[in-house]
């Protein structure tokens, strides 16, 4: 959080380190809006009283560039900027198209910090039914903060540093980060514990990005966030006769509400996943439920709430 709010204008950070201790524990996204409140959200919404001006909003724009804004070029392409600690910038303002496509953003003024969690044995409780001598290839659907890339960074960890006390050793993992949220590099490295024998592809798409790792880095697991576009189905097909264990994440409520999309339905129904693995929030409590591919309900500890 340090590194996070070591961006922000003064008045800013002085802000939210006047919220309570609780407020803070649980934040997920800091939002700054210029000519609005800034807002929080983590188990509640709170705006607080503070209207950010356009002097706050350049401000946090040369601090994200290192005052050298068209630096930024490829990354305001893409809409968010990886900060140290795997933090992510989300960015919005005024699209400057080239022949239909969007080449640029200028004149920014909506910024979103996503605060980036490891919560270290999350995965544990699944792990009985995700791993047997080797580890099942496995989709984790839910909706949108309710945990998807947490849980598969905490995969791609005891995949690629092993569980000594569940007697799972290290394998070679492969991680195809096109959003740079699951190790979240900055240069290359990851500010995020992904495994001792993880190999990164950072902003590199998808499908491209795992025939790449296939073919160079040979994994024997192979890890990407939000499948589910049609150049996403021959990857997927190459791991898995490659024999390639994939874990991968799907937007949606639940297995059947996924399955809508076309892809995912191909998918799930051709047996490319051992395991489907469903999040909700409850309460403001994260709860997993873990299927079999025909869609029965496999029993988890009570830890798997959380």
């Amino acid at each position: 959080m340090d590194v996070l709010l070591s961006y922000l204008p003064p008045a800013l950070k002085e802000t939210i380190a006047s919220l309570p201790a609780p407020v803070k524990l649980n934040m997920e996204e800091i939002r700054i809006r210029i000519g609005r409140p800034m807002e929080v959200v983590g188990d509640q919404v709170h705006f607080l009283p503070h209207v950010v001006t356009s002097e706050e909003g350049q401000a946090l724009i040369n601090k994200l560039s290192k005052h050298s804004f068209y630096a930024l070029d490829e990354e305001l392409r893409c809409g968010y900027v990886t900060i140290e600690g795997g933090h992510r910038v989300g960015l919005a303002g005024k699209v400057v198209l080239e022949q239909g496509k969007v080449k640029a953003l200028r004149h920014l003024s909506s910024f979103n910090l996503r605060i980036a969690r490891e919560r270290m044995g999350v995965c544990r409780p699944l792990i009985p039914h995700l791993y047997d001598d080797k580890w099942k290839s496995t989709l984790v659907i839910g909706p949108p903060q309710s945990g998807k890339t947490t849980l598969l960074r905490d995969l791609a960890r005891a995949a690629g540093s092993g569980e000594e006390t569940m007697g799972i050793l290290p394998v070679k993992v492969g991680i195809v980060d096109e959003r740079s949220e699951i190790a979240g590099c900055v240069k290359g490295i990851p500010q995020l514990d992904v495994g001792l024998r993880t190999d990164i592809l950072d902003a590199c798409p998808k499908a491209e990005g795992m025939m790449m790792m296939i073919r160079s880095m040979s994994p024997d697991v192979l890890i990407a966030d939000e499948i589910g576009r049609e150049e996403d189905g021959q990857a997927v097909s190459e791991a898995i006769h490659a024999g390639i264990a994939l874990m991968a994440t799907a937007h949606g409520a639940n297995l059947k509400e996924a399955a809508q999309r076309p892809m995912i339905k191909s998918m799930v129904t051709s047996g490319a996943f051992e395991r489907i693995i469903e999040l909700e929030v409850r309460n403001g409590k994260r709860a997993m439920a873990v299927r079999d591919p025909n869609g029965k309900r496999l029993n988890l500890n009570e830890e798997a709430v959380t």
